[in-house]
């Protein structure tokens, strides 16, 4: 199925004595490439999350976070010895500086790291790995999901470009014997009229008019473009897990040497507007593909 390297998941769930959310964010990138931003309780787990953002997403920036969920009732803490330290230090200022009155309790409490809600190691109390695995999977799942729908999305514009590109290919088709049929008479309008009435070598006419044709001829660039797109139709449509943006793009690579070489063996004006129309149309899905996963 398309899916789109864009995309946000979140969930939440139980760890241990307390719940943690957890939220992914992807975006473009050629290769899987996760960033974990866990807080130091979780990163201990921290490979085993890893592991399976990788079984499950194929390509894309992946940014995993990660948060300790604190209940309102949880009961402060009081870090003595850092307290102690505190009232020291200012004790010892005090003195040194010649200061009056006493130190302040509540002052020493808004200290950095003084005062907090129970230590994240505390309130992890029985956490396992499973657990937090479990929220990451539910995060991914909702991620997947939102890469689908814009995949879809996505699928659609890009058949909707596909089908100009393959009418400017039929077009080229129909308008090509014409085309040949055109160089040969003014081939052959222009032997008679540089050979001024002096008996021409069939035989050499015929010969060279089979050069021009052969180096004309776009057949074999429109049957080789015409199994491209077939290709990349299916792929488009493909209902299995497997990613296929890379296959995507190097299709769209394909289909544009096609495009190049039938320009330039085109010298014709209606078919170089084609061919022109049809590279726009390329770049345009080009840009939509790496969109894909």
């Amino acid at each position: 199925m398309i899916r789109s390297m864009t995309g946000f998941g979140a969930a939440e769930g139980p760890v241990g004595s307390t719940r943690v959310s957890v939220e992914l964010r992807s975006v473009n990138h050629r290769f899987f490439n996760p960033s974990l931003k866990l807080p130091t309780a979780l990163s201990q787990w921290e490979g085993e999350v890893r592991e399976a953002l990788r079984q499950r997403v194929a390509r894309g920036h992946v940014t995993v976070f990660a948060r300790i969920e604190r209940a309102e009732e949880a009961s402060a803490v009081v870090d003595e010895e850092r307290f102690a330290r505190y009232a020291a230090e200012l004790k010892r200022l005090q003195a040194a500086h010649g200061l009056g009155g006493d130190v302040d309790v509540g002052a020493v409490l808004r200290m950095p790291d003084v005062l907090r809600l129970g230590r994240e190691d505390d309130v992890l109390a029985g956490g396992t790995a499973a657990e937090l695995l479990a929220v990451v999977a539910a995060a991914t799942q909702a991620l997947l999901t939102m890469r689908e729908q814009e995949g879809a999305r996505l699928a659609a514009v890009i058949a909707e470009r596909l089908a100009l590109v393959e009418a400017a290919v039929g077009r080229i088709a129909a308008r090509a014997p014409e085309r040949m049929e055109a160089q040969r008479n003014r081939l052959r309008e222009n032997v008679e009229r540089l050979a001024g009435g002096v008996a021409v070598d069939p035989q050499r006419l015929a010969m060279e008019v089979a050069i021009l044709a052969d180096k004309l001829d776009v057949g074999e660039e429109l049957d080789r473009f015409a199994s491209h797109i077939t290709a990349f139709r299916a792929a488009l449509g493909a209902q299995d897990a497997e990613p296929v943006g890379k296959r995507l793009g190097f299709l769209l690579q394909e289909m544009l040497r096609e495009a190049n070489t039938t320009g330039s063996k085109a010298n014709d004006a209606p078919i170089l507007q084609d061919v022109v129309a049809i590279k726009e149309e390329l770049e345009r899905i080009r840009e939509q593909v790496e969109n894909l996963e």
